[in-house]
């Protein structure tokens, strides 16, 4: 497939998608609606995963015409236990999308029907290694929820139009590169419902570029790491990107990552799915990462990126077990109650590996704020453990237009100083967006790699100054930004308004006679 002809099938997708979403809404808000859009297509994705799987597995032992979804379920049970093993669930032939669509528009009881097959495919990893992977998975796609209707009748006839719709999705066959138009519509979509959704869906998506960014900031000189983690990953969108800026086959062992909200939880395993990463190599848990960490087992991790919800509550100094937690300790002291930005970041630093790097999007005033978050940048200069500060563009996120910045974070560096980076005009007006353009995060990417001194861009200060200025890591105290006034010529602009003055009062003396000659005419 050519880059053009993938272009036009990947815009072809898009406008399809923003029908689907536009047409089928109705009364659903559209934050919640993405639900139901995005765990059907992640229904049809495993549907057509798994069929392809089996189709190649039988064409490969010798029968050419095996059709897995004519089988009739009693046939196909012979394949449950292998399959399983493999892909992580199962689905019976009637059960796949395509089979459940086609008789869809003429069940009086699709309701039920989807929600038997849901249940069965959960229920087909139980007592596997896949059943934590798979369990709640369609939880948000509640087919019997008056919000798609107030009657059974209502809510059929909005399944049967969203199986269509997603049906209809132009994505090719399975051996076409159809895993990548997948994972873009499943992107898109994200992308979609959280410009729409302004803050409540900002707090759970990270702009594509920005998230590349962080990924190609953590794996500098490498092409393999070990895991990556993301303490706070939303749906996921984060993790992934090592998956296209390494290979997802280069991160050795494997994607881990915790989610608070149970709903974007179940998103980031789906997108996981949807981006073919087998259930094997990810790790995807539930629960607050500040006070019950799920991956004690998993760390310490070679690359760790995180856009952590900005300047949250948390337990702090109210909670007297978390100041001799091994993660917080260190510092001496915890983030305030009130905001607990440098909690994720002490968290990030305390499960970063020796020879690994951590890239963290911050709340810009973590930077200078005084107490106890001075107190904890305290303690990361003094150790060494800032590499760099990137102040970024403001109005790159859904939900605010605050200048972000990034936090980098190494364990072994090779001087004891921290690279200031003003990034802040590194940005395309897109829409109502700023954007970082591939040619902005190259940019961002070699003043990082140079880490020399760039009047304007970029400051390379000991960590001694850092300390002898209180601490403040804000990179305006660092990088002095251009003055693009224009340079005025004091005694040539005086000169100017003499003459000025001067042409002034010839025009009101010429006026003058104009007048009294007037005047003397009409006399």
């Amino acid at each position: 497939m050519t880059p053009s002809t993938k272009e036009a099938q990947r815009a072809e997708l898009h406008k399809t998608i923003w029908r689907i979403a536009n047409d089928l809404r109705g009364s659903v808000d559209g934050w919640d609606f993405k639900s139901y859009v995005l765990g059907m297509l992640f229904y049809r994705f495993i549907s057509e995963n798994l069929t392809a799987f089996v189709n190649e597995e039988e064409r490969a032992a010798g029968d050419a015409t095996f059709d897995y979804a004519a089988l009739d379920d009693e046939d196909a049970e012979f394949g449950r236990k292998d399959t399983v093993n493999e892909k992580g669930f199962y689905i019976l032939p009637s059960e796949l999308f395509a089979n459940v669509r086609k008789h869809a528009a003429a069940n009086p009881d699709l309701n039920e029907t989807l929600q038997k097959v849901f249940k069965n495919i959960e229920g087909s990893a139980l007592g596997t290694d896949s059943e934590d992977d798979l369990k709640g998975l369609f939880d948000d796609l509640d087919v019997n929820s008056t919000k798609l209707g107030n009657t059974v009748a209502k809510r059929n006839e909005k399944l049967v139009k969203l199986l269509d719709a997603i049906g209809d999705l132009p994505l090719g066959n399975f051996t076409d590169q159809t895993i990548d138009l997948f994972g873009d519509a499943y992107e898109y979509l994200m992308q979609m419902y959280a410009s729409q959704a302004g803050k409540s869906g900002g707090e759970y998506y990270t702009p594509q570029e920005v998230s590349e960014l962080l990924a190609r900031i953590t794996v500098v000189g490498k092409k393999t790491v070990n895991k990556v983690y993301d303490p706070a990953c939303g749906s996921g969108s984060l993790l992934l990107k090592f998956a296209k800026v390494l290979g997802k086959n280069n991160v050795r062992n494997g994607f881990y990552g915790q989610e608070i909200n149970l709903t974007t939880y179940n998103l980031a395993r789906i997108n996981m799915f949807l981006h073919d990463v087998n259930f094997e190599n990810f790790e995807i848990r539930h629960g607050d990462t500040l006070t019950d960490p799920q991956h004690w087992d998993d760390e310490p991790f070679e690359a760790i990126v995180s856009n952590p919800p900005y300047s949250i509550k948390w337990d702090g100094d109210s909670n007297p077990l978390l100041i001799n937690d091994p993660r917080y300790a260190p510092a001496g002291v915890l983030a305030p109650k009130s905001k607990a930005d440098l909690a994720f970041t002490m968290h990030i630093l305390s499960w970063l590996a020796v020879n690994g790097t951590a890239a963290i999007v911050e709340f810009p005033g973590v930077l200078y704020r005084g107490g106890a978050e001075r107190k904890i940048r305290q303690y990361l200069i003094d150790n060494n453990y800032i590499d760099a500060v990137i102040q970024l563009p403001p109005d790159l996120f859904f939900g605010t237009t605050i200048a972000t910045c990034i936090i980098v974070l190494k364990k072994s560096k090779r001087d004891s100083a921290v690279l200031f980076i003003d990034a802040s005009s590194e940005f395309t007006r897109q829409g109502n967006k700023n954007k970082l353009t591939p040619a902005n995060q190259d940019k961002i990417l070699d003043r990082f790699m140079g880490r020399e001194d760039i009047d304007h861009f970029t400051k390379l200060v000991s960590n001694e100054d850092i300390a002898a200025n209180d601490y403040n890591i804000a990179v305006s105290s660092y990088v002095e930004q251009e003055d693009l006034r224009e340079v005025v010529d004091i005694a040539e602009l005086n000169a100017e308004i003499a003459r000025i003055v001067v042409r002034q009062q010839q025009l009101r003396a010429s006026i003058d006679e104009i007048v009294a000659v007037l005047e003397g005419t009409n006399q």
